[in-house]
């Protein structure tokens, strides 16, 4: 029996065998990941955080940054290499997609300023002149005085409107928190 003339048997054989290549690369797996313990140091999401987590998504934020880093050693400056207890608490796991920008699973550790982080949502190149990230001006209103309670961004001269104060709203603040909450737990 030669199979390139038995298409009926051909077409059974490749689809059993995606089938089972299914189950153990992708199934089987995520099956063991949901049983998969958080490593201890890893903290529910602040309702802050919870809601710039959502913006991170809705904004498309995992295009251009990962939440995996790499047990490589070009990987090092954004922390350890991640294990499955690190998404233990996180439903979906936001791995990202490409490198365009920086791995963020470790950046509330490398990069715990407020004042940084809201800069740099703000307008990216006032803190990286060659940041490709796009700037966020919709979390942020912009007027000529500050009102009490109101969260003042300090953006350098050179990148906010004239005579203006750059106010942060609550949006910026939980996509903050959110990013500081990313922060990778020791691992036993």
């Amino acid at each position: 029996m030669s199979l390139h003339t038995q298409h009926n048997q051909l077409i059974g054989i490749a689809a059993l065998l995606f089938l089972i290549l299914s189950l153990v690369i992708a199934v089987l797996p995520a099956f063991e990941a949901e049983r998969t313990p958080p490593l201890s140091g890893i903290e529910q999401l602040s309702d802050e955080a919870k809601r710039g987590r959502v913006l991170y998504l809705e904004e498309g934020c995992g295009y251009c940054h990962t939440q995996f880093v790499r047990d490589l050693p070009v990987d090092k400056p954004y922390g350890r290499g991640s294990v499955p207890g690190d998404y233990a608490l996180e439903v979906p796991p936001l791995l990202g997609t490409q490198r365009t920008g920086p791995d963020l699973a470790n950046v509330g550790v490398r990069q715990p300023s407020e004042i940084w982080n809201l800069i740099h949502l703000y307008n990216p190149r006032a803190v990286v002149g060659t940041s490709v990230m796009p700037s966020y001006p919709w979390f942020f209103d912009t007027k000529a005085a500050a009102d009490e309670g109101d969260i003042v961004v300090p953006v350098p001269e050179a990148f906010k409107p004239d005579g203006q104060a750059v106010i942060a709203k609550q949006e910026a603040m939980d996509i903050v928190r959110y990013l500081q909450s990313l922060k990778q737990a020791e691992v036993e």
